[in-house]
């Protein structure tokens, strides 16, 4: 028995001194890392924009501040942060933003077509058929999403006396116009 505390007591020693070696210091020193490659930070705007194609319209508007406050307030930037708070049905906020674009660049043609999409969800129609129209007009004919969205607008200052119970339902979506800037459809 009074091995037994003379063994573990030697065994004890031996680990202590080995803790103490420069072997077991190497062992505290872990990997290298690896060479960091240097990459861009991605743009913002694409970030959002892919972001809004998933569904994910906070995380797009969280992107499109980022990309404003990296290039400042563009056209584009206001466009997109307009578009995102449209989808998340802040449309005080969407119509304040796209007014400043369309005020910022007066022939951009998406953000007249999204303030026009606005208009239409609160009930202007007058005023989002003579968007569209200007809309159109800047795209020259070539978007068939521009285009349905004044018919649209169009079919709803036409129809005599018409209220709630005669509502037809449509809903706008965004579209994709080129690297990711937003267009709203209609669709009945």
């Amino acid at each position: 028995m009074a091995t037994f505390p003379k063994a573990f007591a030697a065994l004890l020693l031996l680990a202590l001194a080995a803790c103490g070696s420069d072997r077991l210091s190497q062992l505290n020193q872990g990997t290298k890392a690896p060479v960091s490659r240097s990459f861009e930070d991605p743009d913002g705007l694409v970030v959002g924009h892919r972001l809004m194609n998933a569904g994910e319209y906070e995380l797009a508007l969280s992107a499109y501040y980022r990309a404003g406050a990296e290039q400042g307030l563009t056209v584009d930037v206001l466009s997109a942060l307009g578009s995102a708070n449209l989808k998340l049905g802040r449309l005080g906020q969407a119509e304040d933003l796209l007014r400043r674009a369309v005020k910022k660049d007066e022939k951009f043609p998406p953000a007249w077509n999204n303030l026009g999409v606005i208009l239409m969800e609160k009930g202007n129609y007058g005023e989002a058929a003579r968007v569209f129209k200007i809309a159109f007009a800047l795209d020259s004919g070539n978007s068939a999403e521009i285009k349905k969205n004044l018919n649209l607008a169009m079919d709803r200052i036409k129809i005599p006396g018409y209220g709630p119970e005669e509502e037809q339902e449509y809903n706008f979506d965004l579209v994709r116009r080129g690297s990711g800037q937003y267009l709203l459809l209609g669709t009945p």
